[in-house]
C-alpha cells in the first residue's frame, strides 16, 4: 500500500510541471503609434517553466526577448508625419505569471484539455535602443497581464496562444520623452502617458507525465 502511494504521489507531482517554447511578435505603443498598429510588429522569441498547482492556478516562470521599433511615416496624423521620427530597440525580459484557467485543465489520460486563461504578474525588462539621444534608465519593472488559449492536443504536447500587455513605468522606451534639449523640441513626448508593449504568441509546451506502476498492474485508467 505504502509503495502505491508513494507511486500516486510521484505521478501526480510530475503532471504538475510544463516546459515550453515558442515565437512570437512585440508591438509597441506610445508617442509613434497612439493606437495599435499590426504593422509594428516585429519578431521575437520566448521560453518557460510552469507549475500547475491546481487545475485552475498555475505558476509561470519565463523570458522573453526581442526587437521592437515604430516609424511616424505609418501614422495618419500629420504632426507625426511632419517630425518624420523612428526607433528600433532589443528588448529582453523575465517575468513571474500567475495564470487562472476558466476550465479544470486536468492534465488525465483519454481527457481532451483544452482552456481560455488570464494572466498577470511582475516582470523586469532592459532594452537597447539602437540610438539614445538622452540620459534615461533602460532596465525596469513592468506589469505584464494578458489571455491566452492552451490546448493539449497529442498527450503531452499542448499548443498555445496568448496575447498579452506590459505596462510601462517610462516614457523612453521609443527615445522619446521630456527630457530633451530645446533645441530637439519635436522630439518630445508627451509627458502624461507612458510607453508599453505588447507580444502576441504561439507555444509548444510539454507536460512531464510519469507513470509509476508495480509488476503486475496497469498503467490505463
Amino acid at each position: 500500500m505504502g509503495f502505491l502511494l508513494g507511486a500516486f504521489s510521484l505521478n501526480t507531482e510530475a503532471q504538475r510541471i510544463n516546459i515550453g517554447a515558442g515565437l512570437g511578435g512585440f508591438n509597441y505603443k506610445g508617442d509613434l503609434a497612439p493606437a495599435f498598429n499590426p504593422r509594428n510588429y516585429l519578431p521575437g522569441g520566448h521560453a518557460f517553466f510552469r507549475y500547475n498547482i491546481s487545475p485552475s492556478v498555475s505558476f509561470r516562470v519565463g523570458g522573453n526577448l526581442g526587437v521592437i521599433g515604430a516609424k511616424d511615416s505609418r501614422s495618419r496624423d500629420p504632426f507625426n508625419q511632419m517630425r518624420n521620427e523612428s526607433f528600433r530597440a532589443t528588448v529582453a525580459e523575465g517575468d513571474l505569471i500567475t495564470e487562472y484557467n476558466f476550465l479544470n485543465y486536468s492534465q488525465k489520460r483519454k481527457v481532451k484539455n483544452w482552456t481560455p486563461y488570464l494572466f498577470g504578474g511582475l516582470g523586469f525588462y532592459k532594452f537597447k535602443p539602437r540610438t539614445k539621444t538622452a540620459e534615461y534608465k533602460t532596465s525596469q519593472m513592468n506589469i505584464p497581464f494578458g489571455a491566452g488559449v492552451k490546448w493539449e492536443f497529442k498527450r503531452p504536447w499542448s499548443v498555445e496562444f496568448e496575447f498579452g500587455t506590459r505596462k510601462l513605468f517610462t516614457d523612453y522606451l521609443d527615445n522619446l520623452g521630456d527630457n530633451i534639449p530645446l533645441s530637439q523640441k519635436t522630439r518630445l513626448g508627451n509627458p502624461t502617458t507612458k510607453d508599453m508593449y505588447y507580444y502576441t504568441s504561439i507555444t509548444l509546451s510539454y507536460t512531464f507525465y510519469t507513470i509509476v506502476c508495480p509488476p503486475g498492474f496497469s498503467n490505463d485508467y
